[in-house]
């Protein structure tokens, strides 16, 4: 006979590793705003930003910036991958392609 399935502790499970992964995109979300030097913006100024590209339905604005994003991850990779660990913090590049800024507690 089969142990019967403890549905309650499953759901919790994937309720702590969707909290987890939430946490990690708005940490990522925070470095990539930082090594962008938008973090010298004021909120305002990046929430309207955001919204006009986010409202943007033009696809050649939208390659373009898509473009020139592959651009700087490619140029950062790239800097990293040439620099040597201690330039780097010995930080190793995270999936996404968003590094933790040297000092950073996360978003702000």
């Amino acid at each position: 006979m089969r142990k019967p399935r403890d549905f309650d502790t499953e759901l919790k499970s994937l309720e702590d590793k969707a909290r987890d992964l939430k946490a990690r995109k708005v940490q990522q979300l925070g470095e990539l705003v930082i090594s962008t030097g938008a973090d010298a913006l004021n909120a305002d100024e990046l929430a309207g930003a955001l919204i006009v590209l986010a409202e943007t339905k033009d696809a050649g604005k939208r390659e373009a910036w898509a473009k020139r994003g592959a651009a700087f991850f490619q140029s950062r990779s790239r800097r990293s991958a040439s620099a040597p660990d201690r330039d780097a913090g010995g930080v190793q590049p995270q999936p996404g392609g968003v590094q933790p800024a040297s000092g950073s507690a996360g978003a702000t």
